[in-house]
């Protein structure tokens, strides 16, 4: 028992240091992306090359060993036979060690939250959605081996044995027996759920590449962790437009590039549906975030959008956020369009993203309002 106390403190101790460095080099994992590749359902692998792991080192080369002493390059290890064909010098150091180990995405939004200094969101709305949970609140006599509750059954059989006075306390040996026996017990509990939408909105016109793809792919990454980790339950919608727009799946939103122009209203006509059919606003939590290079088809178009979204789609919003990545062959005007008529707006934030370092600063700036 002691031994396994050890490892699991040491297990502990060593997943404190790792969790130091990811925060020291936060910024770094953000920009670079390459994490996001490496996700599975609940967990993400973090690559750690800086951090080196206990292993075997050879002696020096007087001592022998594997590569070291008599024979030549390619010769077959500790049998006879024909030489085997190789090639170079054998070394005697250690080869490189990449360490990656792997986190809860709780858990990284848990860091994500401590670095970037970020609130909880308060979400609003009413619990009309609830959930249960199993809340183990209570002792029983009995129950499945596995909830036996090894403290409270040891407490009874020590007072059994001392009001029967066979306890010696020089050979202080207690020995359950049925009687003795608890469990712990559980209750099953109705608890409010405040779900979250996320619709994103991306420009997939000729003018947006894939670099600037691979930020937006990259912000929606750390965007998702955060807000996954505030709500019980959240969906993500993918809109995608030029001079027209439809909803997709994750995969093709980051795919697709199209050759036409851009006529932004048209994504904001399809949010509203969306949220309109499936998301009614006293139950959900709806965040809107959009990417675009800030090219817009006609002065009349942004027109339409500023009445939109005034009009409809921030009296519905807990947070819209508009990302403006920088492109050889985007205006970048409509951000200036939106500061001049939404900026004054407390669930809009507004962010110029004009490369991968950006992407830092701008994620603090969507969520550091804890909408």
């Amino acid at each position: 028992m002691a031994g396994v106390l050890t490892i699991e403190k040491d297990h502990n101790r060593f997943k404190q240091i790792v969790r130091g460095r990811i925060k020291q080099d936060l910024k770094k994992y953000i920009t670079k992306g390459e994490m996001i590749g490496k996700r599975g359902k609940d967990t993400i692998r973090i690559p750690m090359p800086q951090i080196e792991i206990p292993h075997f080192r050879f002696g020096g080369k007087e001592q022998g060993g594997v590569g070291q002493g008599e024979g030549e390059p390619g010769d077959a290890l500790g049998q006879d036979g024909e030489p085997q064909p190789g090639q170079g010098e054998a070394g005697d150091q250690p080869g490189e060690h990449e360490l990656e180990v792997e986190f809860t995405l709780s858990e990284l939004a848990e860091i994500l939250g401590e670095e970037l200094h970020l609130p909880r969101i308060l979400p609003k709305g009413t619990d009309k959605l609830r959930y249960t949970v199993d809340k183990y609140r209570g002792i029983r006599r009995v129950g499945p081996d596995s909830l036996r509750h090894f403290k409270r059954t040891y407490r009874e059989a020590l007072k059994r044995q001392i009001s029967l006075g066979s306890y010696d306390a020089g050979n202080p040996m207690v020995i359950p027996v049925r009687e003795d026996m608890r469990y712990r017990s559980w209750k099953t509990i109705p608890e409010p759920q405040y779900n979250a939408v996320i619709l994103y909105i991306m420009d997939v016109s000729g003018s947006m590449g894939d670099e600037q793809k691979e930020m937006v792919r990259i912000e929606s990454f750390w965007i998702d962790t955060w807000l996954q980790s505030q709500y019980k339950g959240l969906e993500s919608r993918y809109i995608i437009h030029d001079a027209q727009s439809r909803e997709v799946d994750r995969e093709t939103f980051f795919r697709t590039k199209e050759s036409g122009g851009t006529v932004i209203s048209t994504a904001y006509k399809v949010a509203l549906d969306i949220i309109q059919n499936d998301y009614p606003v006293e139950d959900w939590n709806i965040y809107l975030f959009q990417f675009s290079d800030g090219d817009n088809w006609s002065n009349d178009d942004t027109a339409l959008c500023i009445d939109l979204l005034r009009g409809q789609i921030l009296p519905k919003a807990n947070l819209f956020g508009y990302g403006q990545v920088r492109s050889f062959f985007g205006s970048g005007q409509y951000i200036n369009d939106l500061r001049r008529s939404v900026a004054d707006q407390e669930n809009v934030v507004l962010s110029e993203i004009p490369d991968k370092e950006a992407i830092y600063q701008s994620i603090k700036d969507f969520l550091g309002k804890g909408k």
